[in-house]
């Protein structure tokens, strides 16, 4: 059956014609986001909801979407989304953070120069029938100041735009290394250099708890005197109310906002002020990037319901289609070996996870093996849980995840290892993916194995003495179980032993209690995984 999508606010036609044409069963509803009630009735029918700003995914919402699998949000803020939430319920939030990107570092440089200019106030005035030319004088900004706050996507075409117009460029960014400062042409600086040097301020971050007011009421009286402050980035970076009296007293010449605390903004600190350019959040509002943000969030949800592809997911690593079909493979085995270990330790609280990824495997995207590892284990305790929400539901039981990576160190050019720690003992498991792509366990509890990986096994531990291979044999066929796939170990002649057996269907119960009954063996485990 094809996956099912709702598009639930205004998208373009061009961007509903990519899901159909690749296959897509789309429902084109730009109303409907606005409309709560309806939109819980409707949702639990669609795999994926392509949305804007309107529809609001609250944790009610998702309540009621039993199949959703992905949120695409056509353009970079997910204010609307709740992430946390949408983890929980496994479901992947994308966003398109190039589309707009171009679109939103002009309109910064354009309400740049309306507040140097005056722009809108003259235009006002002559639009009046005024001729007020000496009312107002401006500035240039060939040879200021820039200060830059977050010089990433946005921030860096800013920076570039800038130096374009000759204008000296400081930049604030945690993130920014010497080397791509320096690659940039801009100077990198702390926050507190920035507010005393910079004639002009821009911000260019996200909105989270160590952003917030970043321009607060102390930090905006640390700028230069005659300052002017740009924001087209997310409104409540800066102290809206502070930012007004420093705007009436002077201390700062100019202020150009796109973007508020509160939005819709019918009222503001800022709202006529002399020098102070305002527009209703207009950064990506252009033709090219509201097509390009569409048509990117179509390709990105298709490609992700039909290949696994995840692109710009705000809640699960990203796995480009080429990773995809390289690591597919690898991923499944991930799962497996996580669903072995979850399966041996079922009962017992898991303190840690320790993973490591051996040659082959470590130059993978090992966020991505790591999700579908954790999903493995988790899921003995919630078969809900999926690749997006296993990582946050172990952090929250408080589990330690560790990670190793290591060059090619034995026979198999790579290979993933996952010990799982409780409180009564650790148990681990390793597996590799052969040239045939097929998952093999190649290790349980250090001792050397070669299984394939079936949908119905069974794991036998017994001390190696004669006899064991033929009761094994015996007792399950005496039950009716028909073995696929036999693979014995040893740790050492006469010390401990273990098999593996791949059986064509769900083992008794009966046969449990007969090869326990036999009294060689101290552990019988039915275990079971996904194999489609």
């Amino acid at each position: 059956m094809a996956p099912k999508v709702l598009v639930s606010d205004k998208l373009s036609e061009t961007a509903v014609q990519i899901f159909r044409d690749r296959g897509i069963d789309v429902d084109f509803m730009p109303e409907l986001g606005k409309d709560k009630e309806k939109l819980a009735e409707v949702i639990g029918k669609y795999d994926g909801l392509a949305i804007r700003s309107a529809t609001k995914v609250t944790p009610s919402l998702l309540e009621h979407a039993t199949n959703l699998k992905v949120v695409g949000r056509a353009g970079i803020g997910t204010d609307n989304v709740d992430k946390e939430a949408a983890s929980k319920a496994g479901v992947i939030v994308m966003n398109t953070p190039f589309g707009n990107m171009i679109t939103t570092a002009e309109h910064a440089i354009a309400m740049m120069f309306a507040v140097a200019r005056q722009i809108p106030e003259a235009s006002a005035s002559t639009h009046a029938g005024k001729w007020e030319k000496s009312k107002f004088m401006g500035v240039e900004l060939t040879g200021k100041t820039l200060g830059v706050i977050g010089a990433g996507n946005i921030g860096g075409i800013v920076c570039d735009r800038a130096r374009g117009l000759k204008m000296k460029v400081v930049a604030f960014d945690p993130f920014l290394s010497e080397e791509k400062a320096e690659k940039m042409q801009v100077e990198k600086v702390e926050l507190d250099e920035l507010l005393a040097r910079a004639d002009f301020i821009t911000l260019h971050v996200p909105l989270t708890d160590g952003t917030r007011n970043i321009l607060s009421r102390e930090n905006l009286e640390k700028t230069k005197r005659g300052v002017r402050i740009i924001n087209c980035a997310r409104g409540g970076l800066v102290d809206e109310e502070a930012l007004a009296d420093l705007l009436k007293s002077g201390h700062v010449a100019g202020a150009a906002f796109d973007v508020f605390a509160q939005e819709p903004a019918t009222e503001n600190p800022l709202f006529n002020l002399p020098n102070v350019v305002c527009t209703p959040h207009l950064g990506a509002s252009t033709t090219e990037a509201q097509e390009n943000v569409a048509l990117q969030v179509a390709e990105q949800m298709s490609n992700y319901l039909l290949t696994g592809a995840v692109e710009n997911a705000l809640n699960m690593p990203s796995v480009t289609a080429e990773e995809a079909k390289v690591m597919g493979p690898w991923i499944d085995l991930s799962g497996h070996l996580g669903n072995f270990a979850g399966q041996m330790s079922k009962d017992e609280p898991i303190k840690a996870i320790n993973i490591l990824y051996d040659g082959e495997a470590a130059t993978m995207n090992l966020e991505a093996l790591n999700c579908a590892l954790i999903a493995g284990i988790m899921k003995q305790a919630n078969p809900d849980v999926n690749m997006v929400s296993a990582p946050m539901i172990a952090k929250e039981r408080g589990i330690k995840i560790s990670t190793t990576n290591q060059a090619q160190s034995g026979a198999f050019e790579g290979y993933v290892k996952v010990t799982v720690v409780t409180e009564e003992r650790e148990r681990s498991v390793a597996g590799t993916v052969f040239s045939d792509g097929k998952p093999r366990f190649i290790q349980i509890k250090g001792i050397n194995i070669d299984a394939e990986v079936g949908q119905h096994m069974v794991y036998t531990t017994n001390e190696d003495v004669p006899g064991i291979i033929g009761t094994l044999g015996t007792t399950l066929g005496n039950n009716g179980v028909n073995i696929a796939n036999f693979t014995l170990g040893r740790a050492a002649a006469k010390g401990e032993a273990i098999a593996l057996l791949y059986i064509d269907d769900a083992l008794p119960q009966k046969a449990i209690d007969d090869l326990k009954a036999t009294g060689l063996f101290r552990q019988v485990k039915p275990l079971s995984f996904d194999v489609n």
